[in-house]
């Protein structure tokens, strides 16, 4: 059963470039990155498979010269070495930090054969001692499995055609969002929709969550600096699920009494281990826009499926008729965050979104959309289009063309303006569409 369809497309890109690098692959544990190579490498005449935490690890300990590693490699693993079509999948490279250093010359010795590295503690080692082969190795980011990928899981092969039909077809939204409120509950760890898609019971996926949360904690004392920065990123992780979706204070989070100096470093780490991530806000209309630091972050979890069960309201998502009105909106702009997420091109341009902060005129548009035409204002919502008082302000400022609105309801475009007079398309469209945001933005500035 394949699950990430979207990295394997990404995956062939890398191998056909003429511009290609060893691949470093970075993702949270368990999102499915040793499955997804393998899977990729039956379009291979060889494949070499190396766990760095067996005894494969001696292949690149206490040896510096290439040559001989890549000796070493072949023989240990009965390979043909002039066999130009080779993949070599170096995984859990974090155990042998020393390796990655090595990818380098793999670059510059040997560009035949196909490289990809990774490790779901990699994350931890870029702040220590190590020698990155920076600028000779390509990254590709891997998150939980989006809602296109879910779908094909499934087997839903018409939904699927539909979803990817721009414009979507009136009579398929009913279906496709009754299956966006079932990924919802679920979520995209590849083991929980494996468990869901045998099965079809949710109680079935518990134990998933359950021990990812563990692992997660385990895997704390890897990149801990300290047994005090050990507990102090436990207790971050048991009290994420409480706070996602909301804008946090570093200081006493969690209802604890740590510091925000000491919490603010917990939740970097865990953001560099792809665990959790923290969109900022800006305050700026106009390009560049840039985050700012200094104001609280929106806290988003890897996955709202743990979201759902570590909160305790599967059941209210479940009877749901629209997300929006689960946990004061936040299941909604949490699943919607995740699928911008996992849709992204660009990990060095991370979610944002905007506030603007002043006396009695505070008003807030959920995401900004980092876009081919620019960056578009996006909201999530229930309600009429009266009730897009931040929207609006922000168009009012920005003077930008088009806004969307992700809901519960049909796709269709309205001209709308603002109190001010400005014109504007507002883009209305369900949710579980947010992953083709970028398609239905080309299809209105290119009918």
């Amino acid at each position: 059963m394949e699950f990430h369809r979207n990295i394997e497309k990404k995956l062939k890109e890398w191998s056909q470039s003429p511009f290609r690098k060893p691949l470093v692959l970075r993702g949270a544990r368990q999102v499915g990155k040793t499955t997804a190579v393998k899977q990729f490498a039956s379009g291979y005449e060889q494949f070499i498979y190396l766990n760095l935490e067996t005894n494969d690890a001696e292949s690149f300990e206490g040896e510096r010269d290439i040559h001989k590693i890549v000796d070493r490699i072949f023989f240990l693993k009965d390979a043909v070495k002039d066999k130009a079509n080779t993949l070599i999948f170096i995984d859990e490279i974090q155990e042998v930090p020393e390796a990655l250093n090595m990818l380098r010359y793999f670059y510059e010795e040997y560009p035949e054969y196909h490289v990809i590295a990774a490790g779901s503690l990699l994350e931890s080692l870029f702040d220590r001692d190590i020698s990155f082969p920076v600028g000779r190795v390509d990254y590709l980011y891997m998150y939980p499995c989006s809602f296109d990928e879910f779908l094909e899981a499934l087997g839903e092969k018409n939904a699927l055609k539909a979803y990817h039909q721009v414009p979507v077809p009136d009579y398929a939204v009913d279906k496709l969002m009754q299956l966006f409120h079932t990924y919802t509950l679920v979520g995209g760890m590849p083991e929980a929709v494996y468990r869901y898609v045998v099965t079809k019971d949710l109680s079935q996926v518990k134990s998933v969550y359950d021990s990812l949360l563990l692992s997660y904690l385990d895997d704390v004392e890897k990149y801990a600096t300290s047994a005090n920065q050990t507990q102090i990123m436990r207790h971050c992780i048991r009290s994420c699920f409480a706070e996602a979706g909301e804008r946090i204070k570093f200081a006493g989070f969690g209802e604890s009494a740590y510091s925000s100096k000491e919490v603010g470093e917990a939740m970097r780490t865990l953001r560099k281990a792809l665990i959790l991530h923290l969109t900022y806000p800006t305050t700026q209309t106009m390009l560049p826009f840039t985050p700012d630091i200094k104001r609280s972050p929106r806290l988003q979890v890897l996955d709202t499926g743990m979201l759902n069960y570590f909160s305790n309201i599967q059941k209210e998502v479940f009877a749901s008729k629209d997300l929006n009105n689960l946990y004061k909106g936040r299941i909604a702009e949490h699943i919607v965050g995740q699928e911008l997420i996992a849709h992204s091109d660009n990990y060095l341009q991370p979610l944002q979104f905007w506030v603007r902060e002043k006396g009695s005129s505070n008003a807030e548009v959920d995401f900004l959309y980092a876009s081919p035409y620019g960056n578009i204002p996006v909201e999530v919502k229930a309600g009429a289009t009266g009730h897009l008082k931040s929207l609006l302000m922000y168009v009012g400022l920005s003077g930008s063309p088009v806004a969307v609105r992700l809901y519960a309801g049909p796709y269709h475009r309205e001209d709308i303006q603002t109190p001010e007079g400005k014109s504007f398309t507002l883009i209305n469209l369900p949710y579980c569409l947010t992953g083709k945001l970028t398609s239905y933005l080309e299809l209105h500035f290119n009918p």
